[in-house]
This record gives C-alpha cells, sequence and structure tokens, in this order.
C-alpha cells in the first residue's frame, strides 16, 4: 500500500534545492465562494481538468518552459492511451504506472454507470500546472480553458491538480 504524496510539499523543497528563492505561489486576492451545485450529482454533468500535462498517445506532449496549451481527453478513452509530459517529471513515476491515480476517467465512468452521476462531458481537459508566469496562466490559459469547459455545458468541474 503507497502513503498519500504531498506533492505541494515536494514542489517546495524542490524549488528550495534549486535555488528558486524568487518563486512566489500564486495567491487569490480573495477567497474563493462556495457555489451550491445547480442539480445533484445523480443528475449533473459532471467535466474534468488535469494539471498533470495528460495527454493521449498520437497527441503532441507538452513542453517544458510556461506551456499553456491544453488537452481535450473524450471522456470514452482507453486508460492504455493516456501519456504524461510535465515540468515536473520526478512526480509523474506513480502516473506512469497507473494514469487513473491522476486522471480517474475509470472511476468517473463507474460512477456514471451507478447512477452517481448524471453524465460525463465529452471532453475532460488537461494543462500543465508547471507553469512559472502567472500572466500567461491568467491571460491565456484560465481565459481558454474557462471557454472550453463552458463548450462542454457542464454542471460541475472536478478538478486533479498534480
Amino acid at each position: 500500500m503507497h502513503q498519500p504524496v504531498s506533492y505541494i510539499q515536494q514542489t517546495k523543497n524542490l524549488y528550495d534545492s534549486l535555488g528558486y528563492e524568487a518563486y512566489r505561489w500564486f495567491r487569490a486576492d480573495t477567497p474563493t465562494a462556495f457555489v451550491k451545485p445547480p442539480l445533484p450529482l445523480s443528475r449533473s454533468k459532471l467535466g474534468l481538468v488535469s494539471t498533470a500535462g495528460t495527454y493521449l498517445a498520437g497527441q503532441i506532449a507538452y513542453h517544458y518552459k510556461d506551456d499553456t496549451s491544453i488537452r481535450a481527453i473524450p471522456s470514452d478513452s482507453e486508460v492504455a492511451d493516456i501519456r504524461f509530459s510535465h515540468v515536473t517529471e520526478n512526480y509523474l513515476i506513480e502516473a506512469r504506472q497507473d494514469p487513473r491515480c491522476v486522471f480517474p476517467i475509470e472511476a468517473l465512468r463507474s460512477l456514471r454507470d451507478m447512477g452517481a452521476i448524471g453524465h460525463l462531458a465529452d471532453n475532460f481537459f488537461s494543462c500543465m500546472g508547471g507553469i512559472y508566469s502567472q500572466r500567461r496562466v491568467t491571460e491565456k490559459l484560465i481565459p481558454e480553458l474557462a471557454a472550453r469547459i463552458e463548450q462542454e455545458d457542464i454542471d460541475v468541474l472536478l478538478l486533479v491538480p498534480l
């Protein structure tokens, strides 16, 4: 049995060891408000966003420096086709052994099939979470990701960070 991994502490330790004292964690100006889902989960359409640099075999892998691109992963994709490319490669050991630990596509389909989730979005989305430019995240990644999520017409969004 594996122990949980504290990725935030690992990342902090990595940056400290590399001498990245200037790296600043993003802090929101105001706390995020709780938003009650519009429907019970059993009647909701659920979307997924992973920041693990997830992509499918045949798609272009992520670059390693401030890559703000997004990959659409159809919700009926096979786990065997899931790949990862991320600036923090050492965090992907477990994900490459079992992609479901950071991209729970089969668990979400099972929950849908059991009726716990009403529907799944046609496409899930992935980006690389290791983007050093906060400006690029706020000006490019977030607006584009928000537009793609809106096109899926989802009720609930699951964020699986890396």
